[in-house]
């Protein structure tokens, strides 16, 4: 995989394409980034269309989310297409709607995996979440019937206010069963800007026991992240920040090319342009692709930066893209009782952080607390 990626960004070849059907879901999870609406979907055939683009650009791995899937009637004429272009197709549910002879005809298509959102072992705590009473009980069996068919599962558990400490629960049912497991330990903000659901974030505190939980390094989503893991800080200054608009990149249900989900640049509609043409020659794709760590303001110099996790798409919803990341400097002082030069000069931030600052002894140093990298979430 370290060799393909190395690879796809030497040719400017798209390897992985992660494509929102819809916006529109059966649950309204409360951290959730989506407006529910829909706004004019693209129709199956232009799908289809985008599919056959994907395919000549060079792309691999699809990914194919939402809002909910399954409420998209054509799913598996879409799904079906895909795997005639042989792309590695994951999938992205809650697994509500999912049924006996869904679980077969997806084991049949050959898809590669499938992630379902499970935020709780407790079923009223999910249900809390995702607003729609015994939506847990059907989540499970979904993913039990896929497991039965032989389709490869692993759970999605973003962590928040409401389920803080429930991730070793979900952890040990995922291994019960036989599922995969990844923990997302940041909510970020709605696509349209809105930061009101960052108030669902974890506790400073909280978030520094998840980092340090050794049973989780390794388990965090990968999809926006580097291919490598944390290097030297000499090697780091010369690393892209991360994959978007690399060798990945994001499409809305309306055609909205981004450089990921979590990475609200307009960069391009492939109603309006090609994506080849997009992906080569859009101006705010080369701004992305312009970017190094070296050039990151204040994070050259910043004595996490071979390990900090961060986000350019965070940065850019916090105002600047070449800028830090409030939410990533945060995890790398739960990392390493370390604030970093962005924390000291941010008086909330620092606010917020001071009963975990407390917790660490007062001579804490980046030696004394050894750095645990986990991938982007």
């Amino acid at each position: 995989m370290r060799e393909m990626g190395a690879k796809a960004l030497k040719l400017g070849i798209p390897l992985s394409v992660q494509l929102d059907l819809t916006y529109r879901c059966n649950e309204r999870c409360v951290h959730c980034y989506l407006d529910h609406d829909d706004h004019g979907e693209m129709s199956t055939a232009e799908i289809k269309d985008l599919l056959d683009q994907l395919a000549a650009a060079g792309v691999f791995f699809l990914i194919l989310s939402g809002g909910e899937i399954f409420l998209r009637k054509d799913l598996f004429e879409i799904i079906a297409h895909a795997r005639k272009h042989l792309f590695a197709v994951k999938l992205k549910t809650n697994a509500v709607l999912l049924r006996e002879a869904s679980a077969r005809r997806i084991a049949a298509l050959g898809v590669e995996s499938v992630q379902i959102s499970v935020y709780s072992h407790l079923a009223a705590v999910h249900d809390e979440i995702t607003k729609v009473r015994g939506s847990f009980r059907r989540t499970i069996e979904g993913a039990r019937l896929l497991k039965a068919h032989g389709v490869r599962v692993s759970f999605a558990n973003v962590l928040m206010k409401h389920n803080a400490g429930d991730y070793p629960q979900v952890q040990a049912l995922a291994a019960e069963m036989g599922v995969g497991y990844n923990l997302d330990a940041t909510i970020t903000p709605m696509m349209d800007g809105d930061r009101s659901i960052l108030d669902l974030n974890i506790t400073p505190g909280e978030l520094e026991q998840v980092l340090h939980e050794s049973t989780l390094v390794g388990n965090a989503e990968e999809f926006c992240a580097p291919p490598a893991g944390p290097l030297a800080p000499a090697d780091a200054l010369d690393t892209l920040p991360c994959s978007a608009g690399h060798t990945a990149c994001y499409i809305s249900p309306y055609g909205d090319v981004l450089p990921c989900v979590q990475f609200p640049l307009l960069s391009g509609n492939v109603r309006q342009t090609r994506f080849l043409d997009i992906w080569q020659n859009s101006p705010a794709l080369k701004k992305v692709r312009a970017i190094s760590m070296a050039d990151l303001q204040s994070c050259s110099s910043c004595a996490h930066g071979s390990s900090c996790s961060r986000c350019p798409g965070l940065a850019h919803m916090e105002g600047n893209m070449r800028g830090p990341s409030i939410q990533d400097c945060e995890k790398s002082f739960a990392r390493t009782g370390v604030p970093s030069f962005n924390l000291l000069r941010n008086e909330a931030a620092m606010a917020k952080l001071a009963p975990a600052a407390a917790a660490f002894a007062p001579a804490s140093s980046q030696a004394s607390h050894p750095v645990m990298w986990m991938a982007r979430d």
